[in-house]
């Protein structure tokens, strides 16, 4: 086994963390995300940094805060990452698949890139074409995307749930995770390498083939209530985007204000039809690996950008600070080198994940890095701790419309979604309200709480600035 293992980042768009069977959700068939699981390290509790891919995307691969990367909402530019600290340690750094940098082609590290985007990449007067897109018409075929799905009769209550029609080859998670069996055949490369394989599933649309729909047709989904209670309680900003969101369609998907239960399973299963088609994936690239004789020798990880309310609170997609928008799966598989079947409880962020992987590489850390490492939770490290408090922001965009920027405080029993210059916010008991459901911000009861947090907020903010002061002298 090599000091320097190679490392394969499995990343997937959109994915909630209530996703995987042996997490306790019996409903979903994913039997090679079970096993990472079960053989490796999981981290129960790993949130993001934003509510939005491209500003979870800059946090992770910088290990700063979005207020830091200055990548606040999607279009916003982004072109360096920590991969370049790969690159310099000696790793043959190689992405295939979503990465979602803006300009969407810049290398930001990588020695090479297969590039591909939105499953729906839509601009109105303007699409771009990435490797996958380009693929697709090589082999004499539209992709489905907006522009196809609105000639539809049932467009509009379908919730962003369709069939993929088209040869199985040509789906984006089939050609990503293809190019990537490709590629690992192919690669001869002495130097160690690092792997990112972004899915961009399960993002809308919800359009798994038909054969993994099938496996679903009969599977009891859970869903979750949505109450008068919740929506009444609900900041203006969120209520203005529900109505946005009804209006308006984003990535193929028309939100419903008060969808059947039955258009909300149909649209679940879709979504999780796309969860084990990636599943199928994942174990393919695991077949891969051992067949070449590197399994041993890799550092497997995977993980998502964020989540999806899937209806959940009444909302579409993303944009809010709920769990399930925040929580994300995070394992990390590596049996000869962590001990396996672990499940790790504490607070982590996502981009705790970055120094964790340039140390495994030995990689210089910048000293501005905000990260925290997991590596030693990874190693059974006794003074192990995870983090107090978590933090989250998004910025006024496109869907989110009411407010020019909203910021999330978590700790373990409570949460916190201060709306910048604005009287309203929430506040979540999430002992006692785990689904948050009921919002206290207006509770006396609880107006020390919510001091204390909001204390909290300010003081993180000053000490990150503080922190960083002079990272934009290497990145900027």
């Amino acid at each position: 086994m090599s000091q320097q293992p190679n490392i394969v980042f499995l990343f997937t768009d959109q994915q909630r963390h209530d996703t995987i069977a042996a997490l306790g959700h019996p409903h979903v068939i994913s039997p090679n995300l079970d096993r990472l699981v079960n053989e490796g390290v999981a981290f129960t509790q790993c949130h993001v940094t934003a509510a939005s891919c491209a500003p979870s995307r800059a946090s992770l691969f910088t290990g700063q805060y979005p207020h830091v990367t200055g990548i606040l909402k999607n279009a916003d530019n982004w072109t360096r990452s920590w991969v370049e600290n790969l690159a310099d340690a000696g790793y043959h750094c190689t992405n295939v698949g979503k990465m979602h940098t803006w300009p969407f082609t810049t290398p930001c590290g990588f020695h090479e890139r297969i590039v591909v985007e939105n499953k729906d990449r839509f601009l109105e007067g303007a699409e771009f074409k990435d490797d996958w897109e380009k693929y697709v018409e090589e082999r004499g075929f539209e992709k489905q995307k907006r522009i196809t799905y609105r000639k539809r009769e049932d467009y509009r209550e379908s919730l962003g749930a369709f069939l993929w029609e088209l040869p199985e080859e040509t789906h984006s998670d089939f050609f990503v995770a293809d190019r990537t069996l490709q590629w690992l055949q192919e690669y001869e490369g002495e130097k160690p390498f690092f792997l990112e394989v972004g899915f961009p599933g399960p993002h809308p649309p919800y359009d798994p083939v038909p054969r993994f729909l099938d496996l679903y047709e009969e599977a009891d989904i859970p869903l979750a209530p949505v109450t008068p209670e919740d929506l009444d309680g609900q900041p203006p900003p969120f209520k203005a985007m529900r109505v946005h969101n009804a209006e308006i369609d984003h990535d193929s998907v028309v939100h419903m204000l008060n969808p059947t239960e039955e258009q909300r399973r149909r649209q679940r299963a879709h979504y999780l039809a796309n969860v084990t088609m990636i599943d199928e994936k994942v174990g393919e690239i695991m077949k891969a690996l051992e067949e070449k004789g590197e399994l041993e020798n890799t550092v497997i990880v995977f993980a998502s950008d964020h989540g999806d309310n899937l209806t959940d609170h009444g909302h579409s997609q993303k944009w809010t600070m709920y769990e399930q928008i925040t929580r994300v799966p995070l394992l990390v598989y590596a049996p000869s080198r962590f001990k396996g079947g672990r499940k790790v409880e504490d607070l982590v962020q996502l981009m705790d994940l970055g120094p964790a992987i340039l140390e495994l590489a030995g990689a210089t850390l910048p000293e501005t890095i905000e990260a925290r490492s997991i590596l030693p939770a990874l190693e059974e490290d006794p003074s192990w701790q995870g983090r107090d408090y978590l933090y989250a922001e998004q910025a006024k965009d496109l869907i989110f419309t009411d407010s020019e920027f909203m910021t999330m405080i978590r700790s373990k029993d409570w949460k916190l979604v201060h709306f910048m210059d604005e009287p309203f916010g929430q506040l979540f008991d999430l002992v006692n309200d785990p689904e948050e459901y009921v919002n206290l911000w207006d509770d006396p009861n609880h107006s020390d709480t919510k001091e204390s947090l909001l204390n909290n907020l300010r003081e993180w903010r000053i000490r990150s600035h503080y922190k960083t002061s002079k990272w934009a002298d290497d990145w900027r």
